[in-house]
């Protein structure tokens, strides 16, 4: 069974961090992109950050840059999202993605920046 599952989101105050996590089951992620969106209560989804295949990362949104950083371990089929600094419009529904031969979403996790 194929499946993405994020974890490593939870409640924070402003200015605190969080890793999350994407573990990929039932699919090797050596080929894919992988992405993290989110998606603010009332707002659209939107693409944050992508890893390529061979790690290059692109911050698609402005907002984050300097204070996420994703990585990937091939060889644990894991993908991390660490987010520093977090502010509260950080607040929001988390998703993993996975472009390749197939597209793959996770099942999201919530990060709450609140004090």
């Amino acid at each position: 069974q194929v499946r993405l599952v994020e974890s490593g989101g939870g409640l924070v105050q402003p200015g605190g961090s969080l890793k999350l996590s994407c573990v990929a089951s039932g699919f090797s992620i050596y080929s894919y992109a992988i992405s993290w969106y989110r998606q603010a209560p009332g707002k659209e989804r939107e693409l944050v950050v992508v890893i390529s295949s061979g790690g290059r990362t692109t911050n698609l949104e402005d907002s984050v840059k300097g204070r996420f950083t994703i990585s990937r371990d091939d060889s644990k089929n894991t993908v991390w999202l660490q987010m520093n600094s977090l502010k509260p419009e950080d607040t929001a529904m988390y998703y993993c993605h996975a472009r390749g031969w197939n597209n793959y979403w996770g099942q999201r996790t919530q990060v709450t920046v609140s004090s």
